[in-house]
Order: structure tokens, then sequence, then C-alpha cells
């Protein structure tokens, strides 16, 4: 199998991690066709101790890094076209910024991400707590809680409230959750799926998207009934029983990446 079929099915995503690190398509691109070249040349070579797609990443990562330095002082660089999210990624130390979008938004694991940035274990973990910080630090907003289980809902409030957010209600049901959007307009929603009444967290969440955009989490139980392989699908779906780490990063990612966010008012 020849060098450019191995790698075309991960060259989609190696593109759209270049584009979220250097906060521009072109420049990405450009980063990308370098690696490549490179390969092409037999000036660079894949681990074959890795899988495919590690070993391009770790690849790419070696080329950015030769002149990564130059892309740093491109930030404000045609930034009033750069979306919200690319902007706040510029602004998150750059060793940060890669151990973050290699674990969050390309879903590699600590361990996976070490290889490709040639560090151990322990650092990449360092690294992600560090972006994750100021990733919440600055995306405080109000949180709406959908959840019938008092418990349940006490420790998840808990949870909000430690990352620097605001918890402007808690539903039950349906009916109270859109009542909720009504007098205050959340940020997040956090959302169970089978409610206090019979209603449905899945409807509560429709009728609340269809008067604004917001960023959705669903925590429940019963993940069957949103994983049915028909589209759209949740982007961001945690399995009860949770753990802390697992709501805190996900809530975390789903407001950074999310397009529309407004900024909360000062």
């Amino acid at each position: 199998m020849s060098l450019l079929a191995r790698l075309a099915p991960h060259l989609p995503y190696v593109r759209r991690y270049a584009r979220a690190l250097t906060g521009d398509q072109t420049t990405g691109d450009h980063y990308v066709r370098v690696a490549l070249e490179a390969l092409a040349a037999g000036e660079r070579s894949l681990d074959a101790n890795l899988s495919p797609r590690v070993a391009l990443y770790r690849v790419f990562h070696a080329i950015w890094l030769t002149s990564g330095a130059q892309l740093e002082a491109r930030r404000d660089e045609g930034s009033a076209h750069a979306d919200d999210a690319s902007q706040r990624l510029l602004r998150i130390a750059p060793r940060s910024r890669q151990a973050f979008l290699l674990t969050a938004l390309e879903g590699f694991t600590p361990t996976e991400a070490s290889q490709i940035l040639d560090c151990d274990f322990a650092e990449v973990e360092r690294l992600i707590s560090e972006a994750q910080a100021e990733i919440d630090a600055e995306l405080a907003t109000e949180v709406l809680i959908i959840e019938d289980e008092p418990v349940i809902a006490a420790d998840i409030e808990a949870l909000v409230k430690e990352l620097g957010h605001e918890v402007i209600d808690i539903a039950a049901t349906r009916g109270e959750a859109v009542d909720a959007v009504a007098r205050r307009t959340p940020g997040l929603v956090l959302a169970d799926i089978q409610l206090a009444d019979g209603s449905s967290g899945i409807d509560a969440v429709k009728d609340i998207l269809s008067r604004m955009d917001v960023p959705v989490i669903f925590i429940t139980a019963f993940p069957e009934r949103l994983l049915t392989g028909e589209r759209p699908e949740p982007t961001f779906l945690i399995t009860k029983p949770f753990q802390p780490e697992t709501v805190k990063a996900a809530i975390g990612q789903a407001l950074f990446f999310h397009p529309r966010r407004t900024q909360k008012a000062a």
C-alpha cells in the first residue's frame, strides 16, 4: 500500500487539527502539505511502532515545531475574520493548546498525545490541566440543569459552580425547563433524558433549541435513546454514573467549541 493510501483516511482530521492549532486554514494546510512533502521525499518517516494516525500527527508536529514560533506572531493577523473558538485557542499557551486539541478535538488518549508531542504522560496531563483552567476562567456562563433526581442535580450543580459558572435554575420536568429559559437565557444546558413527570429531556432540549442557539450536554443512564445511528446525534453525551472530571471536561469543550456562543456580559 502506498504512503498516500495509508494516510488518506487521516488527512481530513490532521487538516482540521492544523487549522485549530494555527487559527487559519491556509496556514494549517501549508504545514500539512510540508509534512507530506517531507514524508514523500524521505526527509521524515512514520514511526513503525505507532499507528499510522498517531505517526502522521507526530510528523506534523515535528514540522510545525521547526517554525511554529512564526505562527505566534500571526495571532492578530486576520483576527477580524477568525471565529471565537479560534481566537480563544490562540490565547492559550502553544504547548497547552496542542495537548488540549489532541485530546479534546482529535480524541487521542493522553498516552497517544504524549507520543505525538514527544513528552511523558505526566507532562501531557499538566498541559491539559493548564489549558482547561484557562478555558474555564474565560468561559464562565449561566447554566440550566434539567435533572429530576435531587441528589444528582446537587452533584452537578456543585461541579458547575466549582468551574466558576452560575446555575440559573434546576428543572425537573420539560415544562419547568421551558419556563426557566423564558425567564433567563442560559449559556449552557445540562440535561437528563427521563424526567420526573414522565416527560422527556430530549423534548425539553428541542423546545429550548427552537428558541435559542445554546450548547447542550446530555447526562443520562439511557444513552441508547440518543445513540440511534440516526443524525443528528448529540455531540456531548455522558453516561450515568458519571465521573466528575468527565463532566468538567465536557463543559469546557462544549462552551469552547460552540460556534455561536455569545460572551457573558461584564
